[in-house]
């Protein structure tokens, strides 16, 4: 009776896991391909980001407000010294991340833009170094090598490359080890209570809005105000059209945001930096079948050696946890920096309470 009670509870919890990852999957790769859809015939990716920001920001709030109803526990709020002192600069460098990111789909394919955004890996590490979040070693070089050296073969003599939209992508992925060694730090302060990611991006929002808005003024604003898609819109179909596919684009990034979060919850930072390699592989593979990307076999062969520096990053951060004893929290990131910053005390209180409901995690 014991051993199928194990079993079953095995099953389910491989079930669920799988059920976890393919929910991850959904809103990670819809909203790459979602976003690159509507950039298409939306030319103002600057704007979208903004809207998608604000979107989130009223999912945030919205489940805050329901959380502290069901449990009847305030949720933190930050005085205005530490919300500009603190904050400030995580949000700031993280709306430009995703701004310059969304901004890049005008230019480049999704493929070049899934393997560039792989390089981020490589930006995290060095940022790491230089504020002594991570110790230099020898297997930390060869990463570095194998992902520079493989983002160097996937861009080589690619057919579909554009200078202006990897730039930009790529300035993404350097402003992204910025932001994500900025944020392990804001969550390593305790006194601030922002270690849960629904309260984090609760804050984070109305900054990176404010941050994103001066980009958005000199680049956009003066050809938005005159579009016929929104301020001089003659067709109140489209505009309703437009906006609401706006709206769905904030939708999956909040989706995302939590999906990622209850996968880290219901496993652990590892299992979403393993699917997180496997999405970027079924990433490219999209590309090429729905999109008609044309990936040469040099390409295949670059993004094969950085997914190895990934997965070898992965594999020692598993080792290095296991050898301390434990899933402890470490110092460094992995292959999936959401993951490891900002769920990691959503998996402490897995292990504490495995039996609760998920909106007690909050």
């Amino acid at each position: 009776m014991g051993r199928w009670a194990l079993d079953v509870a095995f099953v389910w919890k491989a079930v669920l896991t799988l059920g976890l990852v393919l929910l991850y999957y959904c809103f990670s790769i819809g909203i790459t391909f979602y976003n690159k859809w509507l950039t298409k015939s939306f030319h103002f990716p600057l704007f979208m980001t903004m809207l998608h920001l604000a979107v989130i920001f009223l999912f945030s709030a919205l489940s805050r407000a329901l959380v502290q109803c069901s449990s009847h526990r305030a949720r933190v709020v930050l005085s205005w010294t530490d919300y500009l002192r603190r904050v400030a600069p995580t949000a700031l460098a993280t709306a430009l991340d995703v701004g310059l990111s969304n901004w890049s789909f005008l230019y480049i394919t999704v493929s070049l833009y899934t393997m560039t955004k792989s390089s981020a890996v490589l930006f995290i590490l060095i940022f790491s170094l230089i504020f002594k979040l991570e110790e230099l070693r020898a297997a930390l070089v060869l990463v570095v090598l194998l992902i520079a050296g493989g983002l160097f073969m996937f861009t080589y003599k690619s057919t579909q490359f554009n200078m202006e939209g990897f730039a930009l992508v790529l300035g993404a992925s350097f402003i992204g080890g910025i932001r994500w060694t900025l944020t392990q730090i804001l969550l390593q302060k305790a006194e601030l209570g922002l270690q849960n990611p629904i309260d984090t991006m609760f804050h984070l929002q109305p900054l990176m809005f404010l941050g994103l808005f001066p980009l958005f003024a000199v680049f956009e604003g003066l050809h938005l105000s005159t579009s016929e898609k929104i301020f001089r819109f003659q067709d109140t179909g489209l505009l309703l059209r437009v906006l609401g596919s706006l709206f769905l684009g904030g939708i999956l990034a909040f989706g995302l945001g939590f999906s990622e979060f209850l996968l880290v919850s219901r496993t652990s930072s590892l299992t979403l930096s393993i699917a997180g390699i496997f999405k970027e592989v079924c990433t490219l593979l999209l590309a090429a079948h729905l999109l008609g990307d044309q990936i040469s076999l040099l390409n295949w062969l670059g993004f094969a050696l950085c997914l190895s520096g990934i997965s070898l990053h992965v594999a020692l951060k598993a080792l290095h946890s296991r050898g301390d004893g434990g899933p402890k929290p470490s110092k460094g990131l992995g292959s999936s920096p959401d993951l490891e910053l900002l769920l990691r005390n959503s998996q402490q209180e897995e292990d504490d309470n495995e039996e609760d409901e998920y909106f007690t995690w909050f």
